[in-house]
């Protein structure tokens, strides 16, 4: 099974649909935890407290560290596998639309893009929350608990660069997930003419709801750091 997995063609796709689908999910989860700190920061940072440096958290994040790792790194084989064989096109797509053509043949460079945005995130999120948690800190390099992530993201947001730059990764985010999401599909043979076209429609819902779920918080918080007076409404 492990020669399968590590050998074959077929097998890297799917070690390929699989780890994309967690991080998928994982993603989605994070959208909604962000969601939070618009309807209530205390609520939010009591989420951000239960997701410190507890064993669980610390057990997902090393999941999720080896999620990225194995997905990022079986793209890079496999594109170099495919130009090698038919070209830029990563998956065996049996059905082809120009509209999804650039995505397509861009994915590893939208995957690095993604990867850029989450060493940016890490910078700015986790090395000053849960890694100062670890290190037995009670406060971070700005002077916030580390718990206090709405605070952070305040403060974070706050800044247009920032803000400018996470929308560029959530719209690379956006074109590799509308890609991506209907490819795992199709890797496990779901793609057919029937389902094509409703599992595009899927793929682009779930990577639509993504960003706007993602780019509401920056945007929202950048404006209440503009106008605090009226938060934004102005």
């Amino acid at each position: 099974m492990s020669c399968f997995l590590s050998n074959s063609s077929l097998g890297k796709k799917l070690v390929m649909s699989v780890t994309g689908a967690f991080l998928v999910l994982f993603i989605l989860f994070h959208m909604s935890m962000n969601l939070t700190a618009l309807v209530s920061a205390e609520a939010y940072n009591m989420i951000c407290e239960l997701l410190g440096a507890n064993w669980y958290a610390l057990a997902g994040t090393a999941v999720l560290a080896a999620g990225v790792a194995v997905h990022f790194i079986y793209a890079i084989i496999l594109t170099l596998n495919n130009y090698r064989a038919r070209g830029t096109q990563r998956y065996a797509v049996t059905v082809q639309e120009p509209g999804v053509a650039w995505a397509s043949k861009n994915m590893l460079v939208l995957g690095v893009i993604v990867l850029l945005g989450l060493a940016l995130h890490l910078y700015n999120f986790w090395a000053k929350m849960q890694l100062v948690e670890l290190l037995g800190g009670h406060a971070n390099s700005l002077g916030y608990s580390p718990a206090d992530g709405a605070a952070l993201i305040a403060y974070t947001f706050s800044q247009w660069y920032y803000v400018v730059l996470y929308l560029v990764w959530f719209a690379a985010l956006w074109f590799h997930l509308t890609h991506g999401v209907w490819s795992m599909f199709q890797t496990v043979g779901w793609a057919n003419d029937t389902w094509y076209p409703r599992l595009k429609c899927i793929a682009n819902i779930v990577a639509t709801l993504v960003f706007l779920g993602f780019a509401a918080v920056v945007v929202i918080y950048f404006l209440k750091s503009v106008c605090p007076c009226c938060g934004g409404a102005c």
